[in-house]
């Protein structure tokens, strides 16, 4: 399975998923991505960073990239950290297209890079991502 994590400038919750789903699910195919292109290249934001090295998370390897029209072919499933980008990435979604989009969580993961809680980011990012494995491991059919 191809999964693509996707907030609004990949230097937070986005590439914190990718991370945490890798060291839980290393055999899946993972990347993230930014609805904005204001980061492009950078690492991952510095205090997420440390907050996810506190649980043995590694992000200092990802680089920040745009959500771009071929992620709907490259991807079986796009992950949305909030219902915002969940409705900019709809709105890019090419005719015909059935690449499902859905929210890591029944909630919006709140965007740490504004509300300083880092650590609370990753507590509901991992919530998400247990729960997101568990249905990928009953259904295999998202």
């Amino acid at each position: 399975m191809r999964i693509v994590f996707v907030c609004l400038g990949n230097i937070c919750r986005s590439p914190a998923a990718e991370g945490v789903m890798r060291k839980l699910a290393p055999s899946l195919t993972l990347d993230s991505a930014g609805t904005g292109g204001w980061h492009v290249g950078d690492a991952p934001y510095g205090p997420m960073q440390e907050a996810a090295k506190a649980r043995g998370i590694d992000l200092s390897q990802l680089r920040a990239r745009q959500f771009k029209v071929a992620d709907f072919e490259d991807f079986d499933l796009i992950v949305a950290m909030d219902r915002q980008n969940q409705s900019d990435i709809e709105r890019l979604r090419p005719a015909g297209n059935q690449t499902k989009v859905q929210l890591l969580m029944d909630q919006d993961v709140p965007d740490p890079y504004y509300t300083r809680d880092f650590d609370g980011a990753l507590d509901i990012i991992q919530q998400g991502a247990i729960s997101l494995l568990a249905r990928i491991s009953r259904t295999r059919d998202l």
